[in-house]
């Protein structure tokens, strides 16, 4: 497998996280390559000739033509890093898509793998006919805190600091690492793919914020700030609830574990003072990078759709592989399925998505490090 430098990246995502990742890579100095799944979302791009930043960089990014595509092939083409930028229900997607075009020598980043991602694009690659060798990384979170201000504008409010980052298979962590930190340098060494599966911060507080604001947001169509004025003191103990589980689990399965308050200021995302206050409501609410973030106009909406269905419910099932009891998660995953009709443990990662059903934990332990 090349030990070559990144010098050119394949982003594939041309959302929030896509478009901030083409501008400050771009900037940095790195060549980047622009996939979209569909033209409609490059148009606006195309017609700008790039993409307006604002936030923590200000100005305009030009973007060559010929760096935005909807062909993959194309967009993959003399790429030293695939980067997905998706949501993760969208990895299996492109797991197919990629499955006849990857080769070895090319590592794919997860950007962000949440809970399980990593593992579950690797399953759906060997399910598309992929037999190669192959090596994946992600972080658990999006490099950018970022939404998308227009349909070629960009607002980075800020990095994420100290993300935690792994590999599948882990033999070769050390190296990706190596590989990826030019590239964002704020990534820390986790010491699997399971550990950052269990820091998936979105996973905890995005489904109590959702489904304890459910007539609030249905009424006012997501009128007001999520963070902000949506974490209340109430929503912030059912979040501490979740996050007790979560931890629960990762003891269980001898992971190190950080408490949401700690991983989520040690990510730059809220003060000191917030944090050593023990509340995960003032945490939010001092939470300057997502200050100005509203709520989503429904509970269609990837705060549920992707953190229950790609997060607690995972979550969830790990809990089973380690023995652990989570009784508020699965709390939230029934009202999730009742308010929004959807069968999220049907439609959502699974032990057998993610390649993990039927071995123990010796059995896990192996595979995450050696793969198939």
């Amino acid at each position: 497998m090349s030990g070559r430098p990144v010098n050119t990246v394949a982003i594939l995502g041309a959302g929030h996280g896509g478009c901030a990742a083409a501008a400050d890579l771009t900037r940095r100095g790195f060549a980047v390559k622009l996939h979209a799944r569909n033209s409609e979302r490059l148009a606006p791009l195309r017609a700008a000739g790039g993409v307006e930043v604002r936030g923590v960089q200000q100005g305009f990014v030009a973007l060559p033509a010929a760096a935005m595509t909807t062909r993959i092939e194309e967009a993959i083409d003399g790429a030293d890093l695939v980067m997905l930028v998706v949501p993760s229900v969208a990895h299996e997607h492109y797991a197919r898509a990629l499955a006849p075009l990857l080769t070895p020598d090319v590592p794919v980043y997860l950007n962000p793998g949440h809970t399980g991602g990593g593992l579950h694009f690797v399953r759906e690659l060997r399910k598309a006919g992929y037999a190669r060798p192959v090596q994946t990384c992600e972080t658990v979170s999006l490099t950018y805190v970022c939404r998308m201000e227009g349909p070629a504008v960009v607002n980075i409010y800020s990095y994420t600091t100290q993300l935690a980052f792994a590999a599948f298979p882990g033999k070769h962590a050390a190296r990706l690492f190596e590989l990826v930190k030019p590239v964002f340098p704020e990534i820390r060494l986790a010491s699997s793919v399971l550990e950052t599966a269990l820091t998936n911060l979105n996973a905890v507080f995005h489904p109590p914020g959702m489904l304890m604001n459910t007539g609030w947001i249905e009424h006012t169509r997501g009128d007001f700030l999520f963070y902000r004025e949506g974490i209340t003191e109430g929503v912030g103990r059912a979040t501490a609830a979740v996050d007790a589980e979560r931890m629960a689990i990762a003891r269980a399965l001898g992971l190190p574990v950080r408490s949401f308050l700690e991983a989520f200021y040690q990510a730059g995302l809220t003060t000191r003072d917030a944090f050593e206050s023990g509340s995960i409501a003032r945490a939010c609410r001092d939470s300057e990078p997502n200050w100005t973030i509203k709520s989503p106009p429904s509970l269609s909406h990837r705060y549920i759709d992707e953190d229950v269905g790609f997060g607690l419910v995972p979550i969830a099932a790990l809990g089973q592989l380690a023995g652990a009891e989570t009784p508020t998660i699965d709390a939230l995953i029934q009202l999730a399925q009742a308010a929004t009709g959807i069968d999220f443990r049907a439609s959502g990662l699974t032990l057998d998505k993610m390649g993990l059903a039927g071995r123990g934990r010796d059995a896990v332990a192996a595979f995450l490090e050696n793969g198939e």
